[in-house]
């Protein structure tokens, strides 16, 4: 059984930055695909960014990309997201996900494909 577990999020002010983690427990050398979603109240649940166990290829929604950076150490059994430049529109409950498959990078945005999923946690930006 694997079990996924983000760390506490936070209020922070436009412009700032965040670090989430999300600690895997369990079987944890058998996730190789991790991501983070992120769900802002009366949307769907939106891909942020992806990262592969092996050559730890990554892939990232438009709307973040060149401020979050997502990483992950496999020997701690740790997925990161580094959160810069933060705006409002940011506000979200993220959560990380986790698969056994090796997806291509052009899937790893597909919310159904992932297996194990946190409980999320909030993220608001405001002043």
């Amino acid at each position: 059984q694997v079990q996924l577990e983000e760390s506490a999020g936070g209020l922070v002010l436009p412009g700032g930055s965040l670090r989430l983690s999300c600690v895997v427990s369990g079987r944890a050398p058998s996730i190789n695909s991790m991501a983070w979603f992120r769900q802002a109240p009366g949307t769907e649940r939106e891909f942020v960014a992806a990262i592969r166990r092996g050559d730890r290829k990554t892939v990232y929604a438009d709307s973040v990309k060149g401020r979050f950076t997502i990483s992950r150490d496999n020997v701690k059994g740790t997925l990161y997201l580094q959160m810069n430049s933060l705006k409002p529109e940011d506000t979200a409950v993220y959560y990380c996900a986790g698969t056994g498959a090796n997806y291509i990078l052009s899937a790893m945005s597909q919310k159904e494909g992932y297996d194990y999923w946190g409980q999320g946690t909030q993220v608001t930006v405001s002043s």
